[in-house]
């Protein structure tokens, strides 16, 4: 079976991330959101999947859907 539920990386100085949170919910997505600012292992997979450090990632069964909010993000 698979997982609808989409795994958001950012930070909460990230107005960036703030944005994306605010259109998931606004469009009902669920979703599990990461602080890579204070979860270290969290970071770690960000950089895994992304290849970089930038914020906000959207990540859905294990590929990288989004990064950055409409061409612009925050480096962690």
């Amino acid at each position: 079976m698979t997982s609808y539920i989409l795994h958001l990386y950012g930070a909460a100085s990230c107005p960036f991330t703030a944005e994306m949170r605010s259109q998931l919910e606004y469009e009902e997505r669920l979703f599990v959101e990461y602080d890579v600012e204070r979860d270290r292992p969290a970071r770690e997979r960000l950089v895994s999947l992304t290849g970089q450090r930038m914020v906000p990632a959207l990540v859905h069964d294990g590929r990288v859907v989004a990064v950055g909010w409409h061409g612009r993000g925050c480096l962690v």
